[in-house]
């Protein structure tokens, strides 16, 4: 639904309100609110976001623009069965009406990309069912059987927490969601339609989910599904030594895409659009977490592989990505600093003209966790890095990172973007290397603050200081900014 300036702006205006009032609550959080057996629960997001894409020189580069997401949930649970419903309704104002240049520059920013995906609406809302689903508990008599059915969000990586507090953080912010994803950061999300089966034996988790992927992400409305089936299975278990933890995971992921859509590749415009076939790829990997007590302090390890096969189309599909990371944690308790490097690397495809596609295909993940300036990916891609982590105190916490980008291959194509999310859109953009490979440099820093158990503010900025594809792409300003502040309210 397409709203006017004025309503759109009042419902924002209602939502920010509703925020910074709830700031000022006490420490003390409110109990959940319960209706009988049920209990509902929500949470409203706003934030306003500021880029400064690479310049174009025509188009508009510069802008600013709000997204909130209103979330209202209501459940039940049981000893057999539980069930939830949740309601959606995102509203983004002040979208950038000139931010998509032609050619290679393509979409300056995620504003164009809103625009471009809500019929270059500036002003846009509606509502969806988020999530829908019914879960039968103790299946055959044993309480280790689950079964999820219905719609509902699925964050690949996650599918167990780890006792040690260092090994759960690396769980969620450097393994979680790398191949399948709800894209929480955009302003609408990803949902999935579909079966999700967990079995708990001994220390061991195997989780398997058969789906569809629904609409949204960028566009605001997330009702139908899409023309995508997907299959996940993982088996997880821990490793527990005398002064140290860690965790391993095998899975296989299949993805078939059918869409009539134009891919996203190196190949020459005329080759892409006589290849309609549907895409199948098959991934298979491993990851594996440890945390080491090492006096004084803490030192974590962590790799996380995969390997693809199957068909482009046309092609044949192999590929593969890497990530290798370390981390130390020294006994400083103004600051508790955590300092991490690493290097992650998604292959890229070296021959176009060939029968083979060799660029790593994300799937559907959420790109943002690794590329906080989300104007690269993991495919055809290096990223190495270095990252502190401040916390001089329990309710803030404050990152800066240093990513030196690369493509894996100069022949291949500079990607971005995070899978499908429409039917006619393929979900993934790629901008020509021009026989360069070095992308940029890009420094960022974030405070996070919880207010209290249910009040959160985050401000971000980031730059990214181009280098020569950037330049080649946009020879009016190889650099770009951007950064948001947000505010966040649960019950």
């Amino acid at each position: 639904m397409m709203l006017g300036k004025k309503s759109t702006t009042g419902i924002t205006l209602v939502m920010l309100f509703i925020t910074f009032s709830a700031v000022s609550l006490d420490a003390q959080a409110p109990k959940p609110i319960k209706l009988g057996s049920l209990t509902v629960t929500g949470n409203i997001r706003t934030r306003v976001e500021a880029w400064d894409w690479f310049k174009d020189g025509a188009a508009e580069n510069k802008y600013a623009f709000s997204g909130s997401l209103l979330r209202l949930s209501i459940g039940q649970q049981t000893t057999k069965f539980d069930w939830q419903a949740e309601i959606a309704a995102p509203v983004l104002l002040g979208l950038p009406g000139n931010a998509v240049a032609p050619g290679a520059q393509g979409q300056l920013g995620l504003g164009a990309t809103y625009f471009v995906a809500n019929d270059r609406s500036q002003h846009t809302t509606m509502a969806f069912v988020k999530q829908g689903y019914l879960r039968f508990k103790g299946l055959g008599g044993k309480e280790a059987h689950s079964v999820r059915l219905g719609r509902f969000e699925f964050l690949d990586g996650s599918e167990t927490t780890p006792k040690d507090a260092s090994l759960a953080a690396l769980k969620r912010d450097r393994i979680s969601q790398r191949l399948v994803g709800n894209f929480g950061f955009t302003h609408v999300g990803r949902s999935l339609d579909g079966v999700n089966y967990v079995y708990n034996v001994a220390k061991l988790n195997f989780t398997a989910v058969a789906a569809r992927p629904t609409r949204g992400v960028f566009q605001v409305d997330g009702w139908g599904g899409l023309d995508i089936g997907l299959f996940s299975a993982a088996l997880t278990g821990p490793v527990t030594l005398k002064s140290s933890a860690g965790e391993w995971r095998v899975f296989a992921l299949q993805y078939s895409d059918w869409r009539d859509v134009l891919k996203t590749d190196n190949r020459a415009t005329t080759l892409r659009q006589a290849d309609r076939g549907n895409i199948r790829v098959t991934t298979l990997g491993a990851n594996y977490i440890h945390n080491f007590n090492a006096k004084p302090g803490k030192f974590d390890l962590l790799f996380w592989g995969v390997w693809q096969g199957g068909r482009w189309g046309s092609l044949d599909h192999r590929a593969g990505a890497v990530a290798l990371e370390a981390g130390y944690q020294p006994n400083i308790k103004v600051l508790k600093p955590w300092i991490r490097a690493g290097y992650n690397y998604g292959s890229g495809d070296g021959k176009p003209g060939d029968k083979e596609h060799n660029t790593f295909f994300q799937i559907l993940p959420t790109p943002r966790l690794y590329a906080r300036f989300p104007f690269f990916n993991m495919m055809n891609n290096k990223d190495l890095f270095g990252e502190l982590i401040l916390r001089p105190h329990a309710k803030l916490s404050i990152r800066t990172d240093i990513h030196s980008l690369q493509l894996a291959d100069r022949n291949d194509l500079w990607y971005s973007g995070g899978g499908a999310f429409q039917p006619w859109t393929f979900g993934y953009t790629g901008r020509t290397s021009n026989g360069h490979r070095d992308l940029a440099t890009m420094f960022d820093v974030s405070a996070d603050v919880n207010v209290n158990a249910y009040v959160t503010i985050t401000g971000y900025f980031a730059a990214a200081q181009g280098d020569t594809l950037t330049k080649s792409i946009y020879p009016n300003g190889k650099n770009a900014r951007f950064g948001y502040i947000e505010l966040g309210y649960r019950f």
